[in-house]
């Protein structure tokens, strides 16, 4: 989206016309809309902007609920936009903080802001880009105590600010088809410019779960978050925001469920053992946590084998930290026999999990060229060094 295309969108006819129209529905109904909606006499960019934004507005449900229907995005602004469950819980550890003046530098379309403001914190936000900056201009004109500014995050007066927030921008300029950057240098602001402000201010970093643990500093509390079973961001919090006695910790959040595993440091690996009869694949942002060794230790279980991050244990222990299944059987790693013992037990649906071992799940699935009518699981892995199928089932 580029200037001009933004104004027409934000005109009272742009935005009376994308309210109007329907749920979007798919690709097919696109073609009779844009006939539509030209016969009625809008123009070409008009009818284009508003059915990118029913698009985008129906592509952000899973990160805005309800009130995606009420907001404007660009489809990299939405990519990279925190989902409103995690933005909530930033917000929270502002208010209980104390902090009530914050800046959110790199707003976006501005996710992070509108979950300050709905707490009644002043929000100054900010972004670089003009056309971002006013799309997050409209998305929080509901909230008097929220303030946008197109500026550079380097810019930004701080003088009268208690908290701040950054999300940097991790992908190259622009709106759509961007890419990835992998040199924290190159995030805009900088990986750099975001420490030095930390130093004696209270700052929370919004970052990729990838990102280097050698960049971490040893005076931020690192918080891993996952949602619904995907690990979204790795947050890094200093000052008033950084909990006392927490370095590391897993929050795992399941629908309106919250768990948290948290640690002064990374936790050392329980004990090796032998396969029991219940196997645990951590969550994903205890694993990015280096937390197994805690949960393991939890659940009474022990390290499945060096270097694997699997948990075996003798009894079924519920935990919101792990998927448990119990195996059945081991079968033989070979893939002919591995094909041979899956048919022979009507086993037609498999989801396959792996850890230690070079597959590729999705190959190896349509390879197997199963059939019947029996659902499983299949865990691929080394148990005492050795590759080893394992049959599962889900607890």
């Amino acid at each position: 989206m580029d200037r001009s295309e933004l104004v027409e969108l934000l005109s009272p006819e742009g935005l009376r016309l994308l309210d109007s129209l329907p749920p979007y529905r798919s690709e097919k109904d696109v073609l009779a809309m844009v006939t539509d909606l030209r016969k009625q006499g809008h123009s070409p960019g008009l009818v284009a902007a508003v059915l990118t934004q029913a698009k985008l507005r129906k592509k952000a449900v899973g990160k805005f609920g309800e009130f995606a229907s009420r907001m404007l995005f660009t489809e990299a602004g939405l990519e990279q936009a925190t989902r409103l469950s995690v933005a909530a819980r930033h917000a929270g550890r502002f208010r209980a903080a104390g902090l009530t003046r914050v800046a959110d530098l790199g707003c976006g379309i501005g996710g992070d802001a509108l979950a300050l403001a709905a707490l009644e914190l002043e929000v100054l936000a900010v972004d670089a880009d003009e056309v971002t900056a006013a799309i997050a201009a409209f998305n929080l004109a509901p909230f008097p105590s929220a303030t946008v500014e197109h500026r550079r995050a380097e810019d930004v007066s701080l003088r009268e600010i208690d908290g701040v927030f950054l999300d940097p921008a991790r992908r190259t300029a622009g709106h759509t088809d961007t890419d990835r950057l992998t040199d924290p240098d190159d995030y805009t602001p900088s990986l750099g410019f975001a420490y030095e402000l930390a130093t004696g201010r209270s700052v929370g970093l919004k970052l990729g779960p990838g990102f280097d643990r050698d960049l971490i500093p040893s005076t931020a509390e690192a918080q891993w978050v996952s949602a619904d079973g995907q690990v979204v961001e790795l947050g890094l919090w200093f000052g008033a925001l950084a909990r006392t006695g927490i370095r590391r910790a897993a929050l795992v959040l399941r629908g309106d469920e919250a768990n948290e595993l948290t640690a002064e440091a990374d936790s050392e690996d329980a004990e090796t053992g032998e396969l029991g009869e219940y196997l645990y694949e951590p969550d994903g942002a205890v694993i990015r946590a280096r937390l197994i060794g805690d949960l393991a230790r939890r659940i009474d279980g022990r390290m499945l084998g060096d270097g694997i991050a699997y948990i075996t244990a003798d009894e079924p222990v519920p935990t919101p930290f792990a998927a448990g299944f119990r195996i059945l059987e081991t079968l033989p790693f070979a893939e002919k026999d591995l094909k041979k013992a899956l048919r022979s037990r009507g086993i037609g649906t498999l989801e396959i999990k792996k850890r230690g071992v070079d597959v590729d799940p999705a190959a190896l699935r349509t390879r197997l060229k199963l059939s019947g009518d029996r659902p499983a699981t299949l865990i691929l892995t080394r148990v005492a060094g050795r590759h080893t199928a394992l049959l599962a089932e889900r607890l």
